[in-house]
């Protein structure tokens, strides 16, 4: 159960994140022979080092040293490949590994409790740093995510990995599939899902290895690496100004990809990008956004507030803009991070699924062919705000909601506008196991919304949120009803025809312009959408609101305008206990089933 007080709710990151380039060990690893690789009941993993010698940063503003050591699993003969999920919110979080035996895949149900959430393998990699004196000065264990920023080992290795480029942490993921590509290595580093270290500048070694639980679960021979360590220490306002400093800050702490959503601890200190999440550009101030277990930034990114992790930027693009800042300056033009049109992280082109060339024709039709299911969340992220505005004597119940396609069919929806006309209509289209568009039907209208920190188009009455009281009457509506879709979690890539890599996971790459003649919207299978309700008219003013239970409900396709496979799951119901004073009000969320968070 969580209490929380009255605070100033930050808004949320979102940067979007890919897979590494390829990385350059050369370690003679070879490809298993197919003798080898039908006896195997799994893949050889290895941990190696890129490289013998790191240089790591120490801002003085910030807390300390985040300990990106450059340590990758490697996996050979057959992916590591793993099935992380759960039957309900009343069930724990279980994992099966794919095995491989006669060439033949089998799930094989790892031990009970090997992990708690989606984020990650608990307790993975063990490190410790020690300084010229041989003085032990850091001891730890950090989780590993297999779907972190990788690369290949070898030329003739798979040239994609179909692994996702991120471990959800959204509270309320029902399941996930995390891997490391045969002949491809997954960096160890946790990035700010890791706490940092102070550490003095001077030069120490590292010493990187697999804790014994996970050598024994998957056969991995204790090995550690050892890397030597130079510590530097700088502030924001040398060199080339603050700007220069935080785009080397972005390029420095390099690690989990997000789709799901993982935000970037350096994508807090870069400037901010035109399309940084559905509330506007993020200021350095935000990038400690409170923690909610809100989507990782999987692609998670998500848009509620989110603990910051790093964007997985290929390391030739930060040589790049190490070197352009470095001749010319923070502001000069060239390659940088930060979602826009047609990018996201600034290494992956994120294109828009593209919207058909004119309006529909002929007879609408609902066919008889798979469709989407839309399902609610129950809110997450709540807490008293006093709207961001500083609003004198109002109280505001703040949170986040999601809403996912459970499939088995995407959401497809295109916009088209008549010249002159201000708005758009609006229609779904339907598709055959081929492919084939076979139907569509008008579904409502898009609208501009030019206001700042949206600036894009909205699909009307997508979903509605309201405060019930204990008796499931309402006492409060959000007047958030209209929405630009983006697959920000993924909630459960188990489903069938998941889509583990989604185009629009941004803002940028699917809400249009202002002068925009179409636009599609699309909500892929196995993803949801998240937005962080903390404005006014969209959180509930609770001010007059008296003390008591009440409960947030989520509610898809409030009008019933989408066609879906079912109606019936729509809404998402989650507690919460008012108290407090005016102006000091106060919210307890109690647990919902197993998830406690707030």
């Amino acid at each position: 159960m969580t209490t929380t007080r009255t605070n100033r709710l930050r808004r949320p990151l979102l940067a979007g994140t890919t897979a590494v380039a390829a990385m350059a060990v050369t370690a003679g690893f070879m490809a298993a022979s197919p003798e080898q690789a039908t006896a195997a009941t799994g893949p050889k993993l290895s941990l190696v080092a890129a490289t013998g010698s790191v240089t790591l940063t120490s801002w003085k503003e910030e807390p300390g040293v985040y300990l990106d050591l450059g340590t990758y699993l490697t996996a050979e003969g057959t992916p590591l490949e793993l099935k992380v999920t759960r039957k309900s919110y009343k069930d724990p979080v279980v994992v099966t590994q794919t095995v491989y035996e006669g060439g033949k895949a089998k799930a094989k149900t790892l031990p009970q409790g090997t992990v708690k959430d989606f984020s990650g393998l608990p307790g993975f990699a063990e490190i410790t740093l020690t300084d010229k004196a041989g003085k032990k000065v850091v001891s730890r264990t950090e989780s590993f995510c297999p779907n972190n920023a990788s690369g290949r080992i070898r030329p003739d290795a798979p040239a994609t990995s179909k692994y996702p480029e991120s471990c959800p942490t959204n509270p309320f993921t029902l399941g996930s599939v995390w891997g490391v590509e045969k002949g491809w290595a997954a960096n160890t580093y946790g990035g700010s899902y890791t706490q940092p270290v102070k550490l003095a500048a001077g030069t120490y070694t590292a010493r990187v290895g697999v804790t014994k639980k996970y050598r024994d679960l998957f056969g991995i021979a204790d090995k550690p690496a050892t890397v030597k360590v130079t510590v530097q220490e700088r502030s924001w306002e040398e060199g080339n100004g603050v700007s220069a400093a935080r785009s080397a800050a972005a390029g420095e702490h390099a690690g989990h990809g997000t789709a799901g959503g993982h935000a970037g601890h350096g994508a807090a200190h870069r400037a901010p990008a035109a399309h940084a999440g559905h509330h506007g550009p993020v200021k350095p101030s935000q990038a400690g956004a409170p923690e909610t277990s809100g989507a990782t930034p999987s692609y998670n990114v998500g848009h509620g507030p989110l603990k910051a992790a790093p964007p997985a930027l290929p390391w030739a693009l930060k040589k790049q803009q190490a070197a352009l800042a470095g001749a010319q300056g923070a502001d000069a033009a060239g390659p940088r991070t930060g979602d826009a049109t047609g990018q996201t992280d600034g290494s992956r082109k994120a294109p828009a699924l593209v919207p058909a060339a004119k309006r529909p024709t002929g007879k609408a039709s609902v066919p008889d062919v798979p469709k989407p299911d839309l399902r609610s969340l129950p809110a997450y992220g709540i807490t008293i705000s006093d709207g961001t505005e500083n609003v004198p004597g109002k109280d505001y119940l703040a949170f986040s909601a999601n809403v996912w396609n459970a499939g088995p069919a995407q959401l497809v929806v295109d916009g088209f506008r008549s010249p002159g006309k201000a708005k758009m209509d609006a229609y779904q289209y339907f598709y055959d196991a081929k492919g084939k568009q076979v139907g569509y039907t008008p579904t409502g209208t898009m609208e501009w919304d030019p206001r700042p920190g949206h600036v894009h188009w909205h699909f009307t009455d997508f979903a509605s949120y309201r405060l019930l009281k204990a008796d499931k009457k309402e006492a409060v509506r959000s007047g958030k009803e209209a929405f630009c879709l983006a697959n920000t979690d993924a909630v459960d890539y188990t489903v069938k025809n998941a889509n583990w890599h989604p185009f629009n996971t941004d803002l940028a790459t699917a809400c249009g312009q202002e002068n925009s003649i179409s636009v599609r919207e699309v909500l892929d299978v196995g993803s949801g959408d998240t937005y962080t309700q903390d404005l006014p008219g969209q959180s509930f003013d609770i001010t007059d609101v008296p003390n008591g239970t009440y409960y947030i409900q989520v509610l898809a396709n409030p009008a019933k305008r989408l066609k879906e496979t079912s109606l019936d799951n729509n809404s998402a119901l989650r507690k919460v206990v008012l108290g407090g004073k005016p102006g000091k009000r106060t919210v307890t969320v109690p647990a919902h089933d197993l998830v406690d968070a707030n």
